[in-house]
């Protein structure tokens, strides 16, 4: 999609940017063929039907499309077409295989680190472990010396090695000795936590979206929840690390890569090795996982230096795990202070403070840019949320900047429907409430109330489970679109067993079910993976988990058996990326809570409980 200005994927926007645009496109092509066949029969516009790549005849002659494209060709398309109604599809809304399910299966998907070239060489690089750190000065002389090392130069911020293929590289890499300089940042997690709930001042204040009723006076008297929250910062970790194939000649510049933000890739490139933009060719190729990594471009500016040293030569530029791990753009941390009331068995009054870094600050600032206004971020998933609490206060509060942060998949809602959903949680409990039944009292958003009754009836909710196991419940509205997830836990005695989870969201408009499903599922794994099992801390400015050894994904033994299903009570479509993922840790937590009686409030969830 485009989203200011830019062209870029991101933010759930592919299918609600393209879909009204790709259906027009295609039907303006169709009328256009059409126009061509009544051209060649003579046909009326009536007497002509359009199916699976053909023009048909009333008698059932069949005019290929191959065979009319050259006579459409010199027609000018008409602009006002007439859209299929979707009771007429026949590809749209049916299940389809992926077209690349094949190849990635078979390990022939075309990966931006299988880029191979004639007369390539092999890179890395290595920078300061410290975040914003620079390099002092190096030595190289032992690095020098190995075997196939072509060449080592200094870049922004450190060292690149050329070698003749990667593993050599790497190990000249860690042979260079680098005289590191300090981080800019605040070093070490307990003070910057500190440093976030140091920010819940009237002065830090960047946002207050809702604001109902009167939260002081609801609170001012009778018994108060409170409640204090935290969430870490978590790093994209995809399966494949960052890399970029790049190759400078004379007046022009090359680059193969995997990128989420091409035609900015193209700005940034051009100015590095001082050539016009249209003298700068981005070939994008597959990404393996991205998950708003690869919103940046800092590994091609590094490509980008080393190929400049050595022009007319294809560069391989690819970065270690590890380093891959050290310099991310985190999901930034949060803390988050709530308050709230019941009373009659109800929801009175919700309170949610939450202070964190600001995503948009620190991109654009990257970018080039400035953020202007408060930062939706800060506050997404939880200020947002479609329920009619009679006082009902979301504050955000900027928390000055301490390591560079970025766009991890469902940006601020990841971290937000957690602490949202706990509370809510909480609070349901207090007031004797069952969770599923006060929000369907509360919803004012008849898509939303589609999806919780609907996760209901498939969970049995309310059903009785048996002695140590419990249902979790947590819903979340991001992007447009209502996402509910009950997940069930047995409490084994010797951890957390997952045994079950539904999940269901309204899109609007299903396009694929297959698709969503897969999405959905996929949305859930990666939030419950990252709730369990990971964060990302520092030390000394440097973060301390550098592999996947040290930052765990869900492994398929810890699973659950997942029931995924979408709704179209929604008056538009929605993309369907990022709407499974904030809901997953609320309603593991409150599963927990279920089972055990044990109230979570800091994730992840493996420094509290087990799991099995």
């Amino acid at each position: 999609g485009k989203v200011m200005g830019l062209q870029l994927t991101g933010g759930s926007t592919t299918v609600p940017d393209m879909y009204d645009r790709l259906r027009e496109a295609g039907a303006m092509a169709r009328e256009t063929l059409v126009a061509a066949a009544m051209e060649q029969t003579g046909a009326a516009r009536d007497e002509l039907k359009t199916e699976y790549g053909a023009v048909v005849l009333h008698d059932g002659t069949r005019l290929a499309y191959t065979v009319l494209a050259a006579a459409a060709a010199q027609i000018d398309p008409p602009r006002d077409v007439a859209l299929r109604d979707p009771s007429e599809w026949r590809t749209l809304g049916k299940p389809h295989q992926r077209t690349d399910m094949l190849a990635k299966s078979t390990g022939t998907e075309m990966y931006s680190i299988d880029m191979a070239m004639e007369g390539m060489v092999y890179a890395t690089t290595r920078t300061n472990p410290a975040l914003g750190g620079g390099i002092n000065g190096y030595d190289a002389s032992e690095a020098e010396g190995m075997r196939g090392v072509h060449k080592i130069q200094p870049i922004v911020g450190g060292i690149a090695v050329v070698a003749d293929n990667t593993w050599r590289a790497f190990q000249a890499a860690q042979a260079v000795q680098c005289d590191w300089g300090p981080s800019p940042y605040i070093g070490d997690m307990e003070a910057m936590f500190q440093a976030a709930a140091a920010a819940m001042t009237p002065d830090h204040q960047d946002s207050q979206f809702r604001d109902l009723g009167d939260v002081g006076e609801a609170l001012s008297s009778g018994e108060v929840i409170k409640a204090e929250y935290r969430i870490p910062y978590l790093a994209h970790a995809p399966l494949e690390p960052m890399n970029a194939t790049v190759k400078f000649s004379a007046g022009r510049l090359d680059i193969w890569t995997g990128t989420q933000i091409p035609r900015f890739m193209q700005d940034s490139a051009a100015a590095i090795a001082g050539l016009a933009t249209k003298q700068v060719h981005v070939h994008v190729l597959t990404s393996g996982g991205s998950f708003g990594r690869r919103l940046e471009d800092d590994y091609v500016r590094q490509a980008v230096e080393i190929a400049i040293a050595l022009p007319d030569t294809p560069i391989k530029m690819t970065w270690s795990r590890e380093e891959d791990f050290s310099h991310d753009f985190p999901r930034p941390l949060a803390v988050a202070k709530a308050r709230g009331s019941v009373a009659e068995g109800a929801v009175q009054a919700f309170d949610l403070g939450i202070a964190a870094p600001s995503v948009t600050e620190s991109s654009l600032k990257r970018l080039g840019q400035s953020a202007l206004g408060p930062d939706v971020a800060i506050v997404a998933g939880a200020w947002d949320q479609p329920f009619a609490i009679p006082n009902y206060r979301v504050t955000g509060y900027r928390v000055p900047a301490m390591v560079p942060v970025s766009s991890w998949r469902s940006v601020g809602a990841s971290g937000n429907g957690f602490l949202h959903e706990t509370f809510m949680d909480e609070l349901c409990h207090a007031a004797g409430a069952d969770p599923l039944e006060e929000r369907l009292r509360l919803v004012d958003h008849e898509p939303s109330r589609k999806v919780l009754e609907m996760v209901g009836e498939m969970s049995n909710w309310g059903s009785d489970l048996g002695p140590g196991r419990g249902r979790g419940l947590a819903f979340t509205l991001s992007f447009g679109v209502p996402v509910v997830e009950v997940i069930e836990v047995t409490d084994t005695g010797d951890g957390i067993r997952l045994d079950r989870a539904f999940v269901v969201a309204d899109v609007g408009r299903v396009l694929d079910p297959v698709n969503i499903e897969a999405q959905l599922t996929g949305g859930l794994i990666f939030g419950l993976g990252h709730a369990m099992n990971c964060e990302l801390t520092y030390s000394g400015g440097v973060p301390e988990q550098d592999n996947f050894h040290l930052y765990e994904g869900l492994r398929l033994y810890q699973t659950p058996q997942i029931e995924a299903r979408a709704l179209e009570n929604g008056p538009k479509i929605k993309g369907i990326g990022e709407p499974g993922v904030p809901p997953a840790a609320p309603a593991l937590g409150n599963a927990i809570f279920a089972a055990t009686g044990k109230r979570i409030r800091a994730l992840p969830f493996y420094n509290e409980v087990d799991f099995v």
